[in-house]
């Protein structure tokens, strides 16, 4: 299966909405909103910022969902 790599990030600051690109080998733990300049960081319990403010998860994540159905 190939990994989706760019997330929706959504401010919970401003509501602004992205398109962020994401890395592949690593998880990402800071962004700067693009439009109020806030620095979202990832939320306790979630590996990063696409995980949690993305509309679609890390693709290190999406590699793990793979290997659980399977």
């Amino acid at each position: 299966m190939e990994t989706i790599n760019v997330s929706r990030v959504t401010c919970p600051a401003c509501d602004y909405v992205e398109t962020v690109s994401m890395p592949t080998d690593y998880c990402r733990l800071f962004h700067e909103c693009a439009r109020c300049k806030r620095l979202l960081k990832a939320k306790p319990g979630t590996c990063c910022i696409f995980c949690s403010y993305g509309d679609v998860p890390c693709p290190p994540v999406q590699m793990s969902e793979v290997q659980e159905k399977k």
